[in-house]
């Protein structure tokens, strides 16, 4: 980023930096246009939050448009190393763009990669809502009993959480340890019957990145409790962090057979 500084004429003397910002990822953009509103110029056609995001959409996050971003002029795209394919990024770079990856497995590095994101941007400080988030999370009492769960992400075909991954150890703080948390695979493919066969004590039914309802999951596991959650808490670094830990807590405790 010093390069960056430098290339627009920045320094300590001449005010704050305002970088113009490219997101490729939902929760990060959240993240920036509510810590530095005007700074994004770009977003993919999924960044949903806030709604009243106003910039151009410059499509998904596994094809976002190259040439659409170039013109943007961006001093910065930022994006993550699971969320965006590796050729986009390097053809980004190619173009000329900088670009900064996070990548983010458990809740500790959110933190520190949410505080490295908005620095790039030029955030004069920590924003507020960053340390209620981390804060929240601090205050989490040790869960009094754990239990075991199935979390699909996906169906036709069916796909969990495996190793590894962000929403896994958000679950692992609340005291839900999911079967496929030692599987070589990070979002594997397990069929149905053996989603069954594993008994968890309950099952996950996040609403991204497929919409799991009422209407459409829980009947794939009969006799099993089902807890319909928000894929944003559950899967989001961001400013939803501050009340992820409550709001996943009541959807866990009203999980229903």
């Amino acid at each position: 980023m010093d390069g960056l500084r430098r290339r627009r004429g920045w320094s300590r003397d001449s005010g704050p930096f305002r970088a113009r910002v490219v997101s490729l990822v939902p929760s990060l953009t959240e993240a920036v246009a509510v810590t530095l509103p005007g700074a994004l110029v770009g977003a993919t056609d999924w960044c949903s939050h806030p709604a009243d995001l106003d910039v151009t959409r410059i499509g998904g996050t596994k094809n976002p448009k190259v040439d659409r971003i170039v013109a943007l002029a961006p001093d910065l795209v930022i994006a993550n190393e699971e969320e965006n394919r590796a050729a986009d990024l390097d053809a980004l770079r190619a173009a000329g763009a900088e670009v900064l990856v996070t990548e983010v497995r458990s809740v500790p590095q959110a933190f520190t990669e949410l505080d490295r994101v908005l620095t790039a941007c030029g955030a004069p400080g920590r924003p507020g809502w960053l340390d209620a988030a981390e804060a929240a999370w601090a205050a989490l009492p040790e869960p009094a009993e754990r239990r075991t769960a199935v979390v699909p992400v996906w169906r036709r075909p069916w796909m969990v959480l495996g190793r590894d991954t962000f929403a896994g150890d958000v679950l692992a703080r609340l005291g839900v340890d999911h079967v496929y948390a030692t599987h070589p695979e990070r979002y594997p493919r397990i069929p149905l019957d053996e989603l069954r066969a594993a008994h968890p004590d309950v099952v996950v039914l996040p609403d991204e990145p497929y919409r799991f309802t009422a209407d459409d999951g829980p009947e794939a596991f009969p006799g099993l409790p089902c807890a319909l959650v928000s894929g944003r808490h559950l899967t989001w670094y961001g400013p939803s962090l501050a009340e992820a830990p409550r709001v996943l807590a009541g959807a866990l405790r009203a999980a229903r057979r």
